[in-house]
């Protein structure tokens, strides 16, 4: 007797840092909430219609990248010349096939762009106006760098730059106003043939150098699926994450020493990462259909459902 089909269903995040309860009212907090589970039933629909992880990600992340209160696309962080460069990476698990983009800054889903390079062109990865150009001659959506602008973001680019140094989306905004929180996206999804599939997406660090490229992009380090394991998107401080091979890590302790789901993220969340300084957290789930979101931080952002469920939605530990 053949084993039943796994019930399709996807994860995904906007974001880990310094998010203190006291720090948002009733009504914005039902604004992250909104963001979140619209961007759980975009993909929702597409796993529900029949359609790939592959397809509900890649929704689940444009709808994200799409709603301001998050750290991609539209209401992605300044740089330190005042401009926005975006990052994304998507993976098919049932392929291995990736795609990644670095330095955007005139494409308005980086995520679709990323796409475009694994389906469309016999590369990986692209970075800079190379990248921006070979997405727009695919036909996706072309803005002015304006396009990503917005109040809060660039009141939190000017504290940032006040103080000296770069920040994480969360922990530059806990010193604003509470409507000004932003965060890195990101998310994994199984569909009804057993696939998996992640994608992740950011503006990156508020005032970084420009060029500067964290984990989002990097497959292995914020995505990475595979459906002999885990579809994973990680959201934190991206240098470490790149320095562990964070995602990869998790998938490789479950193919290499039989680790389940759920310790393999421990290990790797709770214990490897924060002595290195790797604040942060993730959004996985396993051919089995397992849905983890662990995080070490104050809080993250976070929803997840399976088909015809309401989406559930979170914001704290």
């Amino acid at each position: 007797m053949s084993n039943p089909s796994p019930i399709p269903a996807i994860a995904l995040h906007g974001g880990a840092g310094t998010i203190a309860k006291n720090s948002l009212s009733p009504e914005q907090e039902k604004l992250y909430h909104a963001g979140l589970a619209g961007a759980v039933r975009a993909g929702q629909r597409v796993l529900e219609e029949g359609g790939t992880a592959l397809d509900a990600v890649t929704e689940a992340v444009v709808a994200l990248e799409d709603y301001p209160l998050f750290n991609a696309g539209h209401g992605a962080v300044y740089t330190r010349d005042g401009k926005h460069e975006l990052d994304a990476s998507i993976m098919d698990g049932r392929t291995l096939a990736t795609g990644a983009v670095g330095c955007l800054r005139r494409v308005r889903n980086p995520v679709r762009a990323a796409r475009a390079v694994m389906e469309r062109s016999e590369y990986v990865f692209m970075v800079g106006e190379g990248a921006d150009a070979f997405a727009l001659a695919q036909g996706l959506a072309e803005v002015e760098n304006a396009y990503f602008d917005t109040e809060g973001r660039y009141a939190q680019w000017q504290l940032v730059r006040a103080e000296g140094g770069t920040a994480l989306d969360h922990d530059a905004a806990s010193r604003l106003a509470a409507n000004r929180k932003f965060g890195t996206v990101g998310a994994v999804a199984l569909d009804r043939d057993g696939n998996l599939a992640a994608a992740t997406s950011t503006g990156g660090m508020t005032n970084k150098h420009s060029g500067r490229i964290g984990d989002s992009p990097l497959i292995g380090a914020g995505c990475y699926a595979d459906n002999r394991t885990v579809a994973i998107s990680a959201t934190g401080v991206g240098e470490v994450f790149v320095r562990t091979v964070a995602a990869h890590d998790i998938a490789a302790r479950m193919e290499y020493a039989g680790a389940s789901l759920a310790e393999a993220c421990r290990q790797v969340i709770m214990e490897k990462l924060p002595p290195l300084g790797g604040r942060g957290g993730i959004v996985a789930i396993d051919g089995a259909g397992n849905v983890l979101l662990p995080f070490n931080t104050e809080g993250m952002y976070r929803g997840w459902a399976r088909v015809n469920e309401t989406p559930a939605t979170a914001i704290y530990t």
